[in-house]
């Protein structure tokens, strides 16, 4: 019997139309073009605006595109898995109300937060229902309206962060492509470096934790960064030595776009020349768990059936991982 591998079927993926450029944040906070492209690689990013408009908002516009592609419905949706920090409400779960909004009526779903790290855990966790032939098609959705977190008082957090939305279908495939192999890790001690400190059941919302401003990101940037490049190499490099893959074999490496100089890193360490690597964090910032769908999407049409990617993130938590996938289409 041929083992079942999940793969990637179609991808798509949504950023709101309104550019926050960095000129405009120099008249925001005490910042400048050159001091954030040459720190973060960062020249623009987007914005959602309009009332009323959640993260589930941009993934319909996503999904919707994605469905489109592969000329099936919503119903055929066995199940949702939206990774996201910024659900539209703590509860009920984003994929609930997405599938209401796209009228997948035979799927169930949750969210599932892991930061930056998210969609990597995501794309990980779907393939499972996959490959024990449970379901035979899953969503699994990557997006953030980081702007409703972000202070933007706060040179440090609001020059990185962008909205965005992208999606892959999950489906069987016995031809060996696919979802490969996965490292996932985590450790909460870094908790105290990257999170939100207030909205959650230690810091319940009250007029003191607005007042403080601790419902917006908060973050130690020296500290992460140390962290995030370290680790996000070191798991790239990993699934690559686990896999007998050669930096030569590697077709495309697709990392989380949380910093230019962080993406290097973890390129350098793999081995993989520049011309391999999905970089957008110029055009799009850093959209936390839509940036790893955002670049297969923008890269769709590059990508040759086999292909070998291998996939890193690293996020607030801390969380961290890599998956070795070939593309199936």
């Amino acid at each position: 019997m041929q083992k079942v591998h999940a793969a990637i079927t179609a991808v798509n993926g949504y950023a709101p139309e309104y550019i926050l450029t960095n000129h405009e944040l120099e008249t925001m906070v005490d910042t400048n073009d050159e001091w954030i492209t040459s720190r973060t690689g960062i020249k623009e990013r987007r914005i959602q605006k309009g009332e009323g408009l959640g993260t589930s908002d941009m993934a319909v516009h996503a999904v919707n595109g994605l469905l489109t592609k592969r000329g099936i419905t919503a119903e055929e949706i066995d199940l949702i898995i939206f990774c996201t920090i910024t659900p539209d409400m703590p509860f009920p779960a984003t994929a609930n109300v997405l599938a209401d909004k796209i009228g997948a009526k035979n799927a169930w779903g949750f969210d599932l937060e892991a930061a930056c790290s998210g969609f990597i855990f995501g794309l990980t966790t779907g393939a499972q229902f996959i490959e024990t032939g449970k379901h035979k098609k899953v969503l699994v959705v990557g997006g953030d309206k980081m702007s409703s977190i972000i202070n933007y008082e706060d040179r440090t957090t609001c020059i990185i962060f962008g909205d965005g939305c992208g999606a892959v279908l999950l489906e069987p495939n016995t031809e060996g492509l696919g979802v490969i192999d996965s490292i996932l890790r985590s450790d909460g001690s870094g908790r105290d470096l990257l999170n939100q400190k207030a909205g959650g059941s230690l810091k319940p919302a009250s007029h003191e934790t607005v007042d403080a401003k601790e419902h917006y990101a908060y973050q130690e940037g020296q500290q992460v960064f140390k962290f995030a490049v370290t680790n996000m190499a070191d798991v790239a490099a990993e699934i690559m030595e686990r896999n007998n893959l050669t930096a030569e074999e590697v077709d495309w490496l697709v990392p989380h776009q949380a910093n230019k100089r962080i993406i290097d890193a973890t390129a350098n360490r793999c081995g993989v020349t520049s011309d391999k690597v999905m970089i957008n964090i110029d055009r799009y910032g850093n959209t936390t768990n839509g940036t790893v769908p955002l670049c297969l999407w923008e890269w769709e049409k590059r990508l040759k059936k086999g292909d070998d990617l291998i996939l890193a993130a690293f996020g607030g938590g801390f969380t961290w991982g890599s998956v070795y996938l070939k593309w199936a289409y």
